[in-house]
């Protein structure tokens, strides 16, 4: 959108070595096709009450499908011995899925930007605000440190972590400190686990490959296999992140393949991948106090100072600070359009032909 303005005075810089946040999409090998990668963070989305993002998609020329729920579902429960069978519900709106998993938005986002603008491997962590500019501090790996004099920076991180990792001089006003760490981060206290097969045996035997489970270690499961690539299933932990965080990954692995053959038979005991991603254990999502909460969507924070030497120069622009989605995808894309608009609609006429 900035560079639709016509802005090309930016920096993107990012805290992993590689874009995407909350999105992450993963090849089954290295040597994977990029259409066969399944989405360890966000997954979904629903065109009919997310238009914006829909067009978005649309624009950049993106493959989507519908997520697949042809037949029956599995309800595992006690006292129940065996699993029961179930109507699949077909939910509508239909949930969507990207060939090439959500990453591919990523991607295609990236593809129109200048690569020299955006920067990996970079972690703010400080802000200190002047009358002539903000003189913003970020570490590398290494722990290089980088100066940079900026305008006006836009938060692109969930309003927690912003709370918890970036020191800002002089404070933030008290209200909207609290404000911002009291919002619980969206998938902050999940994990996932995927098991890829060569092909999706459960639909021959009529199943939709959605579960719910009272009995864990996954409480719901859905079929997320690729058109024209591997077939998949992955499910929600129920354990919760404190428990898990004393369980090691191959423990946990163990327990979801001896979870899934009980449900759908002995072929689901014998993947070839899997994956655990736990978002908890993400220093660049989670905090401390996530490890508590169940990351449900709540009120929308402030998005800014109303007075004092932060007001009109920080903003926040990630998924919670949307009015409409907040957690979503498509609450990534509002906030973002809202902050951008917001600063556009700020600016001062030459100072546009200044940066041009």
């Amino acid at each position: 959108m900035l560079e639709q303005a016509g802005y090309r005075d930016y920096v993107l810089l990012e805290a992993r070595d590689a874009l995407g946040g909350r999105i992450l999409s993963c090849p089954v090998t290295p040597m994977s096709s990029d259409v066969d990668r399944f989405d360890l963070g966000a997954t979904w989305f629903w065109p009919e009450f997310q238009p914006q993002l829909d067009r978005l998609i649309r624009e950049l020329g993106l493959t989507s499908f519908a997520q697949y729920e042809s037949g029956d579902m599995l309800i595992d429960r006690p006292p129940a011995a065996h699993p029961m069978r179930a109507r699949g519900y077909g939910h509508r709106p239909v949930a969507m899925r990207l060939a090439g998993g959500m990453g591919a938005l990523v991607d295609a986002l990236y593809g129109r930007l200048d690569p020299a603008r955006i920067m990996v491997g970079q972690r703010v962590r400080q802000l200190h605000s002047s009358k002539r500019y903000i003189e913003l501090k970020s570490e590398n790996a290494s722990g290089l440190v980088s100066t940079w004099h900026v305008e006006h920076v836009l938060l692109a991180v969930p309003p927690r972590l912003v709370e918890d990792s970036i020191a800002f001089s002089p404070g933030l006003p008290r209200r909207l400190s609290q404000s911002w760490r009291a919002t619980t981060t969206w998938m902050a206290p999940h994990a996932k686990y995927f098991a890829i097969y060569q092909l999706p045996f459960w639909r021959e035997q009529g199943l939709s490959g959605e579960a719910r489970s009272t009995q864990g270690p996954l409480g719901e499961i859905h079929d997320v296999s690729m058109p024209d690539g591997s077939a998949a299933l992955f499910g929600f932990f129920s354990v919760p992140a404190e428990v898990r965080q004393g369980i090691p990954d191959d423990a946990l692995k163990t327990r979801c393949r001896v979870q899934l053959s009980q449900l759908f038979g002995p072929q689901a005991a014998t993947p070839v991948a899997e994956f655990v991603k736990d978002w908890a254990l993400d220093p660049y999502t989670a905090t401390s106090a996530d490890l508590q909460g169940v990351g449900e969507h709540v009120a929308t924070p402030p998005v800014s100072a109303l007075s004092g030497p932060w007001s009109g120069r920080v903003a926040g622009i990630a998924s919670e600070w949307s009015p409409q989605f907040p957690g979503y995808v498509a609450g990534a894309i509002d906030a973002a359009t809202l902050g951008v608009k917001a600063w556009l609609a700020s600016e001062q006429p030459w100072m546009k032909e200044e940066r041009s």
